[in-house]
């Protein structure tokens, strides 16, 4: 009988997975579809000569997990390259924010928007150097974080500590008119908030954005060399390596429970698999409660809980093969950055996360693109570009806020019309972009959700990452932490704190505390052991 069955084979089920198999646990990952790495993989779909991320890639919080860090992938065959710049945000006028991996640098770019603008930059860059390491630690820890918690707070003592957790709690918008006089700083940390669902006016972007920036200015925007794929696969030798397995093809139907505890998994094609200690689930809390594990074993309140969790914005993304690099408008500042950002200014990205709040699909879509190439010259020919845009689109459309009559149908017109759309808005910043184009590949949200079921209509985060669902609010009010109310089963996905991104820490949360449940509970049945074996000499003594 296998120790535990961790259920999905994502960068966090594969993380579980590696630190059961440390810890000496015999452990087995099922993965539903035909390879591993959930919202991790790479392919050569789009063209068989250019290497394209399928769903995320770029990784700036795998760069700084202490978790990802400590399995020394490098020992893999993992490794990592960098775009000369981080990330950029181009303006109409040729201008261009760019978030460098030199603070003097980044600030040297702010001031030539606004005098004094650097200074500032400079200012928070100090800040982080100063309370990071706790800050990460409570981060991608289980919640509360007593211990890093406890450091932070040493770290925010005296006169300048609420004004910063003010500072952090601020919307992107507030954050940025009150640090910055140019437009430069106030893009480039309301578009790092957009990387999730956070528009500008909601309270805590404004501290998302700056943990974004300053991860992209110490660790930059790395990749994977050879495409996202590598790092799945350096997760799964490893995991190997220390006797662990992982079976793909091979979907989970029910997770099994007897007497309130987790028992094994019974997969689609009716094979049952026991389990001694624990059961992991890399799926969305919705795939969770009341799917896997059916509602009669789940408390009521739970599942009422369940009724009013918000999934993220759905995505909609396309892949290019292009011929050439992309010819932008500020060709010195945007050409070299591997991740581009594409919004007239925040004004507009407001106007975009009005719209989605609506239900309406964006006319002027706020885009995400990725230049791998840039940043990886191992994927595609010499000379040319892989790259990468996705915008969000809402979970449920209303209506169109464009001319395409979009429905939310997404059959083929509807894809076409929105890949064209998107493409427009890259044409704005670089015109010409669209003769370049070679091949490209549409994942509209029912695409994205049929090719990993945790992605539910194209929701990448595994829920909002606003903060009435994130901490003890995750992924539902008192919850907070891996454990569930079914004994020996453990949330192992990004619906767990400390939510989206690809970090480890879910599934390391989830396996640490199986492994501590499983030590508690050894404990308690030698203490119960120890009490019977007593009972019985005091009974038998007299007897004797």
């Amino acid at each position: 009988m296998l120790d535990a069955v961790v259920v999905g084979a994502g960068p966090n089920g594969l993380v579980a997975a590696n630190l059961l198999a440390d810890a000496g646990w015999s452990v087995e990952v099922l993965e539903a579809q035909s390879r591993p790495g959930g919202a991790v993989r790479s392919d050569r779909g789009v063209h068989p000569d250019y290497v394209s991320d399928m769903f995320s890639a770029f990784y700036p919080l795998a760069a700084a997990s202490p978790v990802i860090r400590s399995m020394n992938l490098h020992a893999e065959g993992l490794r990592w390259a960098h775009a000369p710049s981080t990330l950029a945000h181009p303006l109409p006028d040729g201008r261009c924010a760019v978030l460098e991996r030199s603070t003097e640098a980044t600030a040297k770019g702010l001031d030539a928007f606004a005098e004094g603008d650097g200074a500032a930059w400079t200012r928070m860059c100090g800040t982080w150097d100063r309370i990071s390491t706790q800050l990460l630690d409570a981060l991608f820890t289980p919640f509360p974080p007593l211990r890093a918690g406890a450091g932070l707070a040493r770290r925010l003592r005296g006169p300048a500590g609420l004004p910063l957790v003010r500072s952090l709690a601020l919307p992107a918008r507030r954050l940025g008119e009150e640090e910055f006089r140019g437009e430069a700083g106030r893009l480039l940390l309301a578009g790092n908030a957009l990387h999730a669902d956070l528009a500008p006016e909601a309270a805590g972007s404004g501290g998302f954005g700056w943990l974004l920036c300053m991860l992209g200015q110490q660790y930059g925007f790395p990749v994977p060399v050879g495409g996202a794929g590598s790092l799945s696969d350096a997760l799964v030798r490893r995991l190997e390596r220390h006797g662990g397995r992982v079976r793909c093809g091979r979907p989970v139907r029910e997770i099994v429970v007897r007497g309130g505890r987790a028992v094994g998994v019974r997969t689609e094609d009716g094979d049952a698999i026991p389990v001694g200690r624990a059961v992991l689930a890399d799926v969305s809390a919705p795939g969770l409660y009341g799917g896997l594990v059916d509602e009669r074993h789940l408390p009521r309140r739970l599942l009422d809980s369940m009724h009013r969790f918000q999934w993220d914005f759905a995505t909609f993304k396309i892949d290019w093969a292009l011929s050439d690099p992309i010819p932008w408008n500020a060709a010195a500042a945007a050409a070299g950055a591997g991740t581009v950002h594409l919004s007239d200014g925040v004004d507009e990205m407001t106007r975009f996360a009005a719209q989605l709040a609506a239900g309406r699909v964006p006319d002027r879509p706020f885009t995400l693109l990725g230049q791998m190439t840039t940043a990886d010259v191992s994927r595609s020919p010499l000379g040319t570009e892989s790259a990468w845009a996705y915008t969000h689109v809402p979970q449920a459309v209303v209506g169109d806020a464009g001319a395409d009559g979009i429905t939310g149908a997404w059959d083929e017109r509807e894809q076409e019309a929105m890949a064209d759309r998107v493409e427009r808005q890259v044409e704005r910043y670089a015109p010409g972009f669209r003769s370049l184009v070679r091949a490209r590949r549409i994942l509209a949200p029912p695409t994205l959700q049929a090719m990993d079921a945790s992605l539910h209509g194209g929701a990448i985060n595994g829920g909002t990452a606003n903060l009435h669902q994130q901490l003890v609010f995750r992924p539902v009010p008192g919850t907070g932490r891996p454990e569930t109310p079914v004994r020996g089963l453990y949330l192992a996905s990004a619906s767990a704190h400390p939510g989206g991104g690809v970090h480890g820490a879910c599934g390391a949360n989830a396996a640490r505390a199986a492994l501590h449940g499983s030590t508690a509970t050894r404990h308690a049945l030698a203490s119960a052991q120890r009490l019977l074996s007593g009972a019985r000499l005091r009974i038998e003594r007299p007897q004797g």
